[in-house]
């Protein structure tokens, strides 16, 4: 018996002893992850979290670049709601994001069938939609201004060849916006890119039984591409929407910041720009984004709760 317990001290022993080692050990791991991630950590906390935090505190008070201003409470919100720049602003964005996004998906889509389409020259023709989306935003600006030109550019030059008198575009309150959205539809190749993943990721499996059930092309794209294709499709939704609600590089180099014709041009993320860094009311331009901020939440919420209604994943019924 003795030496029974002893054995069993000396077990327990060693296994304490085991168990000390692994604890050390893991609290070495432990260190090192942390000091690997101590750079990330760093950028999160002085890039993201403090000015976000100081965002909410400068949108109550009088904040600008010069002076530190002082705490004003709800003032600048309800400034804002007076703001009649702010309004149209509003109206501008989301004019802008309610035509342009269903636009890029259907452009996108019709375009990633036609290029997922076996024919020679696929991988050039692929190349050709996506270079568009790769040239910078101040070099496409150029050169639409210089097709929309209402005097001499290439646009109205065709359209009056064929007996059709070109609009003015940019420089009418009419026709900026859509002008604005003709551009931004010239980039599309990276929805596009992502479009054709989707379609790649579709089992030929599907198309073989549908085949062979006698459904035609259009049968085949309606009952099985689409459907699958609305994850990706969901997707893109919220990427452009996102988008198109902070847009601000193509309309602020087209009209050099003033929003021009009429503020036809004048966009929310401009607006906020030109509060901040223009006039330096700092506490109103982040009064400004955390409404912005909140427009995006409640956008995104929304798409996210209709999905259930649209979005097919493959395996689930």
């Amino acid at each position: 018996m003795p030496a029974i317990e002893t054995s069993a001290r000396q077990n327990t022993a060693s296994s304490e002893k085991v168990k000390n080692r692994k604890t050390g050990f893991e609290k070495k791991i432990s260190l090192f992850g942390f000091i690997f991630a101590l750079p990330w950590i760093v950028g999160l906390l002085l890039f993201q979290a403090y000015p976000l935090i100081m965002s909410a505190y400068y949108s109550l008070t009088s904040y600008s670049i010069l002076e530190p201003g002082e705490f004003v409470g709800l003032k600048n919100f309800t400034t804002l709601f007076q703001d009649k720049v702010f309004w149209i602003s509003i109206y501008n964005t989301m004019y802008y994001t309610l035509i342009f996004v269903p636009l890029s998906i259907v452009v996108g889509v019709v375009l990633a069938l036609f290029l997922n389409l076996k024919i020679r020259g696929q991988g050039i023709y692929r190349t050709l939609f996506f270079i568009p989306s790769l040239v910078p935003p101040v070099a496409t600006t150029i050169i639409w201004l210089w097709l929309l030109n209402p005097q001499f550019g290439l646009v109205n030059y065709w359209l009056d060849k064929i007996g059709i008198s070109g609009p003015p575009w940019i420089g009418s309150e009419a026709w900026s916006k859509p002008s604005l959205i003709l551009m931004s539809l010239w980039g599309t190749g990276q929805a596009v890119v992502i479009y054709l993943a989707g379609l790649q990721d579709i089992p030929q499996d599907y198309y073989d039984a549908a085949q062979v059930d006698g459904a035609n092309g259009w049968q085949r794209t309606k009952t099985i591409t689409l459907p699958l294709l609305t994850p990706v499709i969901f997707f893109n939704l919220i990427i452009g929407t996102i988008g198109a609600l902070q847009n601000f590089v193509l309309p602020y180099t087209l009209t050099n910041g003033q929003g021009t014709p009429a503020n036809s041009m004048m966009f929310y993320v401009m607006y906020l720009y030109t509060s901040g860094f223009g006039y330096l009311k700092m506490g109103y331009a982040s009064a400004m984004a955390w409404i912005l901020f909140l427009i995006v939440v409640i956008l995104t919420a929304l798409i996210f709760v209709s999905q259930k209604r649209w979005v097919h994943y493959q395996g689930k019924e």
